[in-house]
């Protein structure tokens, strides 16, 4: 089991609601914005706005090719960002209506893209103060959008275990994380708790990131804090900050560095991304590859 965490610097300034945080192969850390499109954040700590239509960006994906999926929690609309600067609309739409407040994009093992749509009330804020169940799941795939999961109470991060089994999301307004059996046809089984169900009284949960180990690392945002919850289950707190005396509302979790160690925490609330040192690497995302394989 890691041991606790302490903080190790941070990256960024000046930065507008960096809820997502994503670390290129080459150790560049994209963030999302506030302005849309995404912030550029590289070795030498310097920050370049990327901008894309679109609205807040909220989660943030890539391809192995450079290109961004930006999800547009406000606007409700998905959108390309290339690595020239160009960028096209995705989608917005799903059965003929609104998408809602589509929170988060996600690569998978083999490159398909996934969507988490964490409501359709409005204001969203309504879905976490009440659960609601009107939160689903889209996969992107060449056929057009297919829905995965539904029935959720405000779907946030999702993540796909390297040996493809099992889908992983963050069910805020419930504090808890749920996985759901991938099946041969590719569809998702019931959603059951993995882990603590909540992770604790009143918890909310948004970011999740693999270990090489399998645990999974996932952000609570009311006590400002980072826990791990091992394959068996067990959870453990590395880290809380509940007068947010350096980490606000962490949103999100990356991990990056040479050797994977270095913890990058994105947050709606600060102006920077906190850094920190885990023990334990963290599990090499699917757009690092190299091999050509999807």
């Amino acid at each position: 089991m890691p041991a606790l965490l302490e903080p190790a610097g941070r990256i960024g300034r000046d930065l507008r609601r960096p809820e997502c945080v994503l670390v290129a192969a080459d150790g560049t850390v994209f963030v999302s914005d506030a302005r849309g499109g995404v912030t550029r954040i590289d070795a030498m700590d310097r920050c370049t706005h990327l901008p894309c239509p679109g609205g807040v960006t909220n989660g943030v994906a890539q391809r192995r090719d450079g290109t961004l999926i930006l999800a547009g929690i406000d606007s409700g609309t998905v959108h390309v960002l290339r690595p020239d600067g160009s960028s096209m609309p995705l989608i917005d739409r799903f059965d003929g209506e609104p998408l809602g407040a589509v929170n988060f994009a996600y690569c998978d093992p083999r490159g398909d893209l996934w969507l988490t749509v964490s409501t359709r009330t409005v204001p969203r804020s309504c879905a976490i103060d009440a659960p609601i169940p009107d939160g689903y799941v889209l996969s992107l795939r060449a056929d057009g959008p297919r829905l995965m999961a539904e029935g959720l109470c405000f779907a946030n991060e999702l993540r796909i275990d390297p040996a493809m089994r099992w889908a992983y999301l963050a069910e805020s307004a419930r504090g808890r994380v749920v996985r759901m059996a991938i099946g041969a046809d590719g569809t998702l089984g019931p959603a059951m708790p993995f882990g603590p169900d909540p992770l604790f009284a009143n918890a909310i949960v948004d970011g999740l990131a693999w270990d090489v180990e399998g645990g999974l690392w996932v952000t609570e945002v009311t006590r400002n804090a980072l826990y791990r919850i091992a394959p068996d289950g067990i959870a453990q707190c590395l880290y809380e900050d509940p007068d947010a005396s350096l980490l606000d509302f962490p949103a999100s979790i990356a991990f990056g560095g040479p050797d994977r160690r270095t913890l990058y925490v994105g947050s709606i609330r600060m102006d920077h991304v906190l850094r920190f040192r885990s023990p334990v690497a963290g599990a090499p995302m699917w757009h690092h590859r190299r091999d050509g394989r999807r």
